[in-house]
């Protein structure tokens, strides 16, 4: 690609904003020109607005520490500096929605890590290798914000990428009933240890919001267009637990699975090993060789071996087995912040301008 398309980052400090910035240092499609986030940000430069707060394991980017913060309320500002934006602002709900679709209106393309519009019926809600055709709702979008190549896209919750994946490889058995317990990493709370020292040692049985997530996104995920737009499928059922546990990043799921048509075991693994999208098709930059790699070691797999499997765009799964009440079970792992977050959103970013929603301005 000759040139670059400029990326904007939206609440570009916090944790997930951090992660974007990694993420896309030497990214061969994507440039990061412009860091926004709020005031109290604003007219520093990153490196001061940051300052001891950076959260990842690699040093900040060279070419982002002298960016000065824009101010993220400063809509029009921002937009005419970019081709399109990530969006990790940290507000309400309702202040969220509202900044994004005025980004959009802006006739700037927003992709969103937030959950504000994850339920808007016109805004895909995608994970690239699952549902990529819901960016087609793109178009009815458009039109109801009155605007040529400005909107919203967004991508799902980091719980459910360790099994949406596999449930979707095993679609033609037709799963109609699934438990799940997911034991999530404290960065999906934008904490490391040093800030929650509460959760050293420790297991909290509740995140707020994050069952209803868990049980409803993935039914978005396997919808489909119906008038303009996405009405989710109606199975199959799911209910979790969610629970927060004393590790930094990734989010494993105890999975237990009924099927209508019967599987073997080695239908279940072959369909896991083979499964792919178009991110994979396409080769996209972000896209994991292999999406989902099935792990034959009863310990496996681990947070500590396996969580940055495919530059923690991959999902791990093991353990595999018939189940006494239900037809399978077994264990998934995913990247939460990565595959989970603003990898997740990267990767869509990629898909959209592979289908030519997000060109130059």
């Amino acid at each position: 690609m000759s040139e670059k398309l400029r990326v904007g980052i939206l609440g570009a400090t916090g944790m997930v904003g951090q992660r974007f910035i990694s993420l896309l240092e030497n990214h061969p499609w994507f440039e990061v020109v412009t860091l926004a986030a709020s005031a109290r940000s604003a007219g520093k430069t990153y490196e001061e607005a940051v300052g001891a707060r950076w959260k990842m394991d690699t040093p900040m980017p060279e070419a982002v520490k002298k960016l000065v913060v824009m101010n993220v309320a400063d809509v029009e500002a921002v937009a005419a500096t970019v081709d399109f934006v990530f969006s990790a602002v940290d507000m309400s709900k309702e202040e969220i929605k509202a900044i994004e679709e005025e980004y959009a209106k802006t006739e700037t393309p927003v992709v969103s890590n937030n959950s504000a519009h994850r339920w808007t019926p016109d805004v895909p809600m995608v994970v690239p290798e699952i549902n990529p055709q819901h960016f087609d709702v793109i178009e009815f979008q458009k039109k109801r914000l009155g605007t040529t190549r400005g909107f919203v896209a967004v991508k799902p919750n980091c719980s459910i990428q360790s099994y949406a994946p596999v449930l979707t490889a095993w679609k033609e058995f037709e799963p109609y009933e699934v438990v799940a317990t997911t034991y999530q990493a404290i960065s999906g709370a934008g904490k490391t240890f040093k800030e929650w020292p509460e959760m050293v040692e420790n297991i909290i049985p509740y995140i707020g919001g994050e069952e209803e997530k868990s049980e409803q996104e993935p039914l978005r995920l396997w919808g489909e267009i119906k008038d303009g737009v996405i009405v989710k499928a109606s199975e199959p059922v799911i209910t979790t637990q969610c629970i927060r546990v004393p590790v930094l990043n990734g989010h494993t799921a105890a999975v237990f699975v009924k099927f209508r048509k019967k599987p073997t075991k080695e239908q279940l693994i072959e369909k896991l090993v083979n499964f792919k999208g178009l991110p994979q098709e396409l080769e996209l930059p972000s896209a994991p060789k292999q999406f989902i790699r099935y792990m034959e070691e009863d310990n496996r797999p681990q947070v500590k071996l396996d969580v940055d499997y495919e530059k923690g765009m991959g999902i791990n799964v093991g353990r595999l087995r018939e189940d006494t009440v239900y037809d399978f079970k077994f264990v998934g792992l995913s990247h939460n912040t990565v595959r989970g977050a603003a990898g997740g959103a990267v990767l869509c970013a990629e898909t959209l301008k592979a289908k030519g929603f997000i060109t130059k301005k």
